[in-house]
């Protein structure tokens, strides 16, 4: 099998494993939504007070609402991607069979993160945002090219959201626990992403500062794609630019890890 269709597989697999749990889905799809309808009428208020407020009118603030509850779990912005296994892989030291397999360890969990991603967006993600599009007023492109531009910032971001994860799970080789810096991880990518408000809202240097890291490129950017806000060729570039840098860090640090650091369990 070449290296192309093993990738493939390894996708498929992870796409088709999530699919399996049906009930974590059901529950999740409820749970978006829920939270979706909680942020709404949030941001409802708030645009009742303040017009345009950060460059949206009120249909364009619920859109990015429901798109953002579309994209949660799709980019594993409050955990539950692959980087769990990854980490207690590690910490039992059955990483080492992974470190034996005849592919790339970095791109093995590449692969079976994106198949989860697509999982979720198609299984958890798609219900909220058509409940969120019926219910609520939004704005949508009615240009079939802005979809599809909106659906390649999407395919970047999952890379950029893997690459921060994968980061952040080879502290396993170093720490018996990687609990709180998980959890460290979830808080600010909720923060950085755009997840609770958009980070045009953000002011001065703060927002140039939240805008310019890599969480930006999770949700901001493809949000800012599918509400005309930005061109989609520099927002391919800025997220192309952070999944470089991140996979080559994570592939600069498994080389240090996987060479230097005892595995833990043996």
């Amino acid at each position: 099998m070449g290296a192309g269709r093993l990738y493939a597989a390894v996708a498929v697999g992870g796409f088709r494993r999530y699919a399996t749990y049906r009930a974590a889905t059901v529950a999740g799809v409820f749970t978006n939504t829920v939270f979706g309808l909680i942020l709404v009428y949030t941001y409802l208020a708030l645009w009742d007070e303040k017009p345009h407020l950060g460059g949206y009118d009120q249909a364009q603030a619920t859109t990015y609402v429901w798109l953002g509850q579309a994209l949660l779990s799709t980019l594993a912005l409050g955990g539950g991607g692959v980087e769990d296994e990854l980490m207690e892989r590690i910490r039992t030291g059955d990483i080492a069979i992974d470190l034996y397999r005849p592919a790339d360890l970095q791109l093995w969990w590449l692969a079976a993160d994106l198949g989860r991603a697509c999982f979720q967006l198609l299984g958890r993600g798609v219900i909220p945002f058509t409940f969120g599009a019926l219910f609520f007023p939004v704005a949508l492109p009615a240009h079939a090219a802005t979809w599809a531009a909106f659906l390649v910032a999407v395919a970047l971001a999952m890379v950029v959201g893997f690459g921060i994860r994968y980061l952040i799970a080879l502290t396993a080789f170093w720490l018996l626990d990687g609990t709180g810096v998980m959890q460290m991880l979830m808080i600010t990518g909720t923060f950085c992403s755009g997840m609770m408000l958009p980070l045009n809202l953000f002011p001065g240097a703060l927002g140039d500062v939240v805008r310019a890291l890599p969480w930006s490129s999770l949700l901001q950017a493809p949000a800012d794609v599918l509400l005309g806000h930005a061109d989609p060729w520099p927002t391919y570039a800025f997220q192309a630019g952070w999944a470089v840098v991140l996979l080559a860090a994570g592939r600069a640090v498994q080389s240090v890890a996987t060479r230097r650091v005892v595995v833990q369990g043996g």
